[in-house]
């Protein structure tokens, strides 16, 4: 319920229409005497706590001209609500501080859903209007030095505590400002606990381990939310603390569990717009930087041509992800993406490429429950009749558990880093236990 519905209620009028609009109207006029009577120029110095009382004592104040208007149980609800206005964001502050809620849409001002475990639910939350939640909006993206209105309606950043928000505007967003804050847990997750969940198998964790340890290059693939950062997240942990990472991101997601890593983001042009920093120009960036390994978060675009030939060149042990159906569907994105880099190159000679360039691919998908499983693990086996021709090892059957198809070829390369696999504890096919 909005806080215009819980002080129309309070005040005695059922939540209804006018009570609402009269609710608004006090809020609003009680938030302007607050604010007026603030250091707003210090405000985020100011301790929570010691910011609540000043809030409270305000309001205090600016209720002694308004006898009887606001009942006491109310009172907490407004300085807790003005206070979120002033130093936070407003009504999704309760959403926010809440660790098991990992997205939070606002579909126009009236309409706030979550994710919580992979399933998505509205919520009772609501701002007063449209001019309310785009001022939140322009809060959000000024901290971060953005900049969103009619010339440039499209933003996407990174707050201050890791999470991701994308924010959408009229004239492109007909029905109003649309709001998307993509939250990430406060400290990565391990394959272990990926194992515990159900997200893979054991026997899954067991080759994983095998194969980062062993500097083969890694391509996660999957929908939106499928769980493919987690994935990399938890991979990273199997990486020699000797090796010096370098993470290429446009908003910075990864929480590699290592000490040696150095993090790049993309920076979108300025007002005229010039001084944009690709994926692209970091990726050539980081090659001087004297990498061992090579994390992009996401490929999109002509970026995979270069991230191609630091996987050809030296740059072992290196991982990305794509936006992609399944495992084939990965593979015809990248062609696709290579394509747009304006390489001269034939499609057989890139296809090729990727083969050399890619040891394994993982894909990763979001079932209807909102529970994330490894769908498909296969290594790249080479070309054949020009497609890149896989191995595959894992894969869901119909009934949703995981089946075990074939043997790797990396047996040599797991045997020479020192992490061979045991195939009898893995369950390959034909392995006598």
């Amino acid at each position: 319920m909005s806080l215009s519905a819980r002080l129309g209620e309070a005040t005695g009028d059922g939540g209804n229409g006018r009570s609402n609009r009269l609710a608004d109207d006090l809020f609003q006029s009680l938030y302007l005497e607050v604010v007026d009577g603030l250091d707003t120029a210090g405000i985020r110095q100011i301790d929570p706590r010691e910011l609540r009382q000043q809030v409270n004592e305000l309001l205090s104040e600016a209720l002694r001209s308004r006898p009887d208007t606001v009942v006491a149980a109310q009172r907490e609800e407004l300085v807790r609500s003005i206070t979120d206005e002033i130093v936070g964001l407003g009504p999704l502050e309760p959403l926010l501080a809440d660790p098991t809620v990992s997205d939070i849409m606002v579909n126009t001002a009236e309409h706030v859903y979550i994710e919580r475990d992979g399933v998505i639910e509205e919520t009772g939350v609501r701002f007063r209007n449209e001019a309310h939640l785009l001022n939140t909006i322009n809060r959000i993206v000024t901290q971060v030095g953005r900049r969103v209105d009619e010339a440039s309606p499209m933003v996407d950043a990174r707050l201050p505590d890791g999470s991701r928000i994308n924010a959408i505007i009229p004239p492109l967003a007909v029905d109003g400002p649309i709001l998307s804050i993509r939250r990430f847990g406060t400290g990565p997750v391990s394959l272990k606990q990926l194992v515990n969940r159900g997200t893979c198998s054991p026997a899954m964790g067991h080759y994983f381990k095998s194969a980062v340890r062993s500097r083969c290059n890694i391509l996660v693939c999957g929908g939106t939310g499928a769980g493919k950062t987690t994935l990399l997240n938890a991979l990273s942990r199997y990486i020699s603390l000797a090796e010096r990472i370098v993470t290429i991101e446009d908003a910075a997601e990864l929480q590699l569990q290592r000490t040696h890593v150095v993090r790049l983001e993309t920076r979108p042009p300025n007002l005229e717009g010039k001084g944009g920093v690709t994926i692209r120009d970091l990726l050539r960036n980081a090659l001087r930087m004297r990498p061992d390994r090579i994390i992009i978060g996401e490929v999109r675009s002509a970026e995979a041509l270069d991230m191609v030939q630091a996987m050809n060149t030296g740059h072992d042990g290196s991982m990305t992800t794509v936006h992609s159906n399944n495992v084939d569907d990965a593979f015809t994105r990248l062609m696709a993406m290579l394509s747009m880099a304006g390489t001269p190159l034939s499609e057989s000679m890139m296809t090729q490429m990727v083969a050399r360039a890619i040891d394994i691919v993982i894909h990763v998908t979001r079932d209807l429950d909102g529970r994330r499983r490894v769908s498909q693990v296969a290594e790249v086996r080479g070309v054949r009749e020009g497609e890149v021709e896989l191995n595959t090892l894992f894969a869901l059957d119909p009934h949703g558990d995981w089946s075990c198809s074939g043997t790797t070829l990396l047996s040599a390369r797991f045997e020479a880093a020192g992490c061979a696999l045991d195939p009898r504890w893995l369950g390959w096919p034909g392995a006598r236990r």
